[in-house]
């Protein structure tokens, strides 16, 4: 592990790619009714959250997320396509794969095991392609 080989910008720009991927995942557009019916959640409920600590909280674990791929990274020889096979082996591997198991033992539909772990894989697989093109 070299951390001089870190591109922070590079890791601040993937977070923002995170961002961006949940805002469009989640909308109405795309997984956000199933989100919704997944969780059984109605807009009542998703009013009455505290938005700076949800995207505060969100920013900080993304930015620890996108670091900690970024240090498994950290080589000389990478390149997009290993950032991309990188993304994807923790995405799916681990993400999802752990989040799947936790939606197990809580019950919980398929519909969210789909659309979360949808979510981390597409989101690890851009993070990983960011900063593994970005050397």
């Amino acid at each position: 592990m070299n951390f001089e080989l870190v591109n922070w910008p590079a890791v601040i720009i993937a977070v923002l790619a995170m961002f961006v991927i949940g805002g469009a995942w989640y909308s109405p557009a795309l997984f956000g009714r199933a989100w919704k019916r997944a969780n059984g959640f109605t807009e009542t409920d998703l009013k009455g959250r505290n938005m700076a600590v949800v995207f505060g909280g969100s920013f900080v674990l993304c930015l620890l997320m996108a670091a900690n791929l970024a240090v498994f990274l950290a080589d000389a020889k990478t390149d997009v396509m290993w950032g991309v096979m990188a993304g994807s082996l923790a995405g799916l591997g681990w993400a999802a794969f752990s989040l799947a198991v936790i939606a197990l033992f809580e019950k919980r539909p398929a519909a969210y095991i789909l659309v979360n772990g949808g979510y981390l894989v597409v989101g690890f697989v851009a993070m990983g392609a960011i900063v593994g093109a970005w050397r």
